[in-house]
């Protein structure tokens, strides 16, 4: 269950009628060395946020077929993007970022889990020109959109995904939504302060501020094309995800290794992800039970 001090947040939160305005992030690229080995550093599987990596995991596993060729959109560090090669190993993987620094923290990761299902390349993911029209079976991204400058810029992202994907192909998007208030954006960056570091926190903090709301992602998504699912996390748009409807059971390779990734969790984290997929349960996001 969550902690009353984070209930009373996400009341507050609910009922607020507050407009907090966009601030993009200070800068698009994260390149910067002290910044690049911050966030692999606390965002690997074992730190803060590995029940939102599995929550991801989850789905992405509902999504994916064997073959299918799957393209991860400012794929950072790579840590969301392994998990999911592993769980997937007879499908292909791209990650595209723009940071160099990141692209080379990503292979040295995946060299790392001896993964021979993932490459990389260098791209903007608002003009993705080295990629084909209908060339992917998958599109993902997560916690990275907040990245691009404005509305525009993510409408671009949102054309360039429908432009790549195959007729019928599928898609996955998550990431922050922008919270109304800025006590609540301040108490979610900050809870976990002390494990994750001040530069992560400081770079989780941005990122809040510079999500689009859910109005903004609403107004984007016709670029994406019809049929997606766009869903917030009740009470507190702190999380919203965009995706294809269920395709497909998980597997059992899938759901083996995603049981074993909620084992490893820590027990605050285990109780985290167990509240995120009520939380998501309850907007009818049919998120399979895995850790049951």
């Amino acid at each position: 269950m969550p902690s009353l001090t984070f209930f009373k947040y996400l009341v507050c939160e609910a009922f607020s009628r507050s407009v907090t305005p966009r601030e993009p992030e200070p800068a698009m690229l994260m390149d910067d060395p002290a910044q690049v080995a911050a966030f692999a550093r606390a965002g690997r599987e074992d730190g803060v946020i590995g029940q939102i990596y599995l929550l991801n995991s989850i789905q992405l596993c509902e999504l994916i077929r064997p073959g299918d060729h799957v393209i991860d959109l400012a794929c950072g560090p790579a840590t969301q993007l392994v998990q999911v090669a592993r769980l997937n190993p007879h499908a292909d993987f791209l990650g595209i970022d723009l940071a160099p620094r990141m692209l080379a923290d990503a292979r040295a990761h995946v060299a790392s889990q001896g993964l021979g299902n993932v490459r990389f390349a260098l791209g903007d993911i608002t003009q993705l020109t080295d990629l084909p029209d209908a060339s992917a079976d998958l599109v993902m991204s997560t916690f990275s959109l907040h990245h691009l400058p404005d509305l525009a810029a993510l409408t671009r992202c949102f054309g360039e995904i429908r432009r790549i994907l195959k007729p019928g192909g599928r898609v996955y998007l998550s990431d922050f939504g922008r919270l109304k208030r800025p006590q609540t954006m301040h108490f979610m960056a900050h809870r976990n302060a002390r494990e994750q570091g001040p530069l992560f926190t400081t770079d989780y903090h941005n990122s809040m501020r510079a999500a689009f709301s859910v109005a903004e992602l609403r107004a984007a998504l016709p670029a994406l094309g019809p049929g997606f699912l766009l869903t917030p996390s009740p009470l507190a748009a702190f999380m919203v995800i965009i995706r294809s409807p269920m395709q497909h059971p998980l597997s059992d390779l899938a759901r083996t290794g995603l049981k074993a990734l909620w084992q490893a969790l820590p027990a605050a984290q285990q109780d985290d992800f167990d509240e995120l997929w009520r939380c998501f349960r309850m907007k009818r996001l049919a998120i399979p039970a895995v850790h049951k």
